[in-house]
C-alpha cells in the first residue's frame, strides 16, 4: 500500500526549506530578467517629447543628466511588465482601428517609427502612429494617434475631465508631437485594461501650449548644460508629485529652492 504521509521537506505542496511560495519565487526570476534586460538597454541621451510636459522642470534636469535615483526607487520588475503590457494594448488597438476602416501606419518606409529630432537631436519624439485616412467621421486626416492603457480609475477619470485636464502629462506629449510634425490634431486612443472599453478623443493642436512647451525644453537643456538645477515643482517635500517623485529625498536635500 502507498504511504506518503511519511514524505518530510513538503508542507502543503511547497518545499518547506523555501521560504517563498513557488509563485513568489518564479515571479523574482521573471523580474530579475525584466530588470537585467532593461539595464542592457542603451540609456537615451535625449529629453524625450513624453516626458516635457513633467510637472516638475527640476525633475527633468535631474532625468536629462541620468543622475541615480534614490535608494529604493529604481523601477522594480512589476513595473517593467506594466510597460510592456502597455504594448502588447496598443498593438490590439492598433489592428481594431485598421479592422475598422483607419488607415494607421506606425512604421516609416525604411521600418522605423514616426517621430522627430530637433535641437541637433537633444530633444527627440517618437509617436504610437499617424492616421493618415478613416471613415467619413468630418475628421481631417492626417491626424496623431497617441494610444495609453490606464487602470480602471484612470480611464475612468480621463473619460469625465478629458485629456488635457484629467492628462496633461499626454496632453503635452500631443502637443509637442503636432509641433514638430506639422499635424492639425490628434486622435487620442485611452483603453481600460480592466473592462477593454475604449475612450477617443480628437485633441486640436495648441499653438500656445506647444510653444510654451517648446520653451520649457531648451529651459531644461540650458540648465542641465550650466549645471543648474531649475526651481522645485512644489513648495513642500509633501506635496503629492514629491512624495511619487523618485529624486524627492536629493532635491529635498539641496540647498537650492
Amino acid at each position: 500500500m502507498l504511504d506518503l504521509n511519511h514524505k518530510s521537506g513538503f508542507v502543503y505542496g511547497r518545499d518547506a526549506s523555501e521560504p517563498e511560495p513557488l509563485g513568489a519565487r518564479i515571479n523574482a526570476r521573471i523580474d530579475a530578467a525584466l530588470v537585467a534586460e532593461r539595464d542592457r538597454q542603451r540609456p537615451r541621451d535625449y529629453l524625450g517629447a513624453s516626458r516635457i510636459g513633467e510637472p516638475c522642470a527640476r525633475r527633468l534636469v535631474y532625468e536629462f543628466h541620468k543622475t541615480p535615483v534614490d535608494p529604493g526607487k529604481e523601477f522594480a520588475g512589476l513595473t517593467l511588465r506594466i510597460f510592456e503590457a502597455g504594448h502588447v494594448f496598443e498593438d490590439l488597438a492598433i489592428r481594431w482601428l485598421r479592422a475598422a476602416g483607419f488607415d494607421l501606419r506606425t512604421q516609416t518606409r525604411e521600418g522605423g517609427q514616426f517621430g522627430f529630432e530637433a535641437a541637433g537631436g537633444r530633444i527627440c519624439g517618437h509617436v504610437d502612429g499617424v492616421i493618415v485616412g478613416g471613415p467619413d467621421l468630418a475628421i481631417h486626416w492626417p491626424v496623431l494617434w497617441e494610444h495609453k492603457a490606464l487602470k480602471a480609475s484612470s480611464w475612468n477619470d480621463t473619460v469625465k475631465k478629458g485629456v488635457r485636464h484629467s492628462k496633461p502629462v499626454y496632453f503635452a506629449q500631443m502637443q509637442i508631437y503636432m509641433a514638430y510634425m506639422a499635424l492639425d490634431a490628434a486622435l487620442f486612443t485611452a483603453l481600460n485594461k480592466d473592462t477593454c472599453e475604449l475612450y477617443h478623443e480628437l485633441v486640436p493642436f495648441d499653438v500656445s501650449a506647444a510653444q510654451e512647451l517648446s520653451d520649457k525644453a531648451v529651459q531644461v537643456l540650458r540648465a542641465a548644460d550650466a549645471g543648474d538645477l531649475l526651481p522645485r515643482g512644489a513648495a513642500h517635500a509633501d506635496f503629492y508629485l514629491c512624495r511619487f517623485c523618485p529624486y524627492s529625498a536629493r532635491c529635498w536635500s539641496e540647498g537650492q529652492p
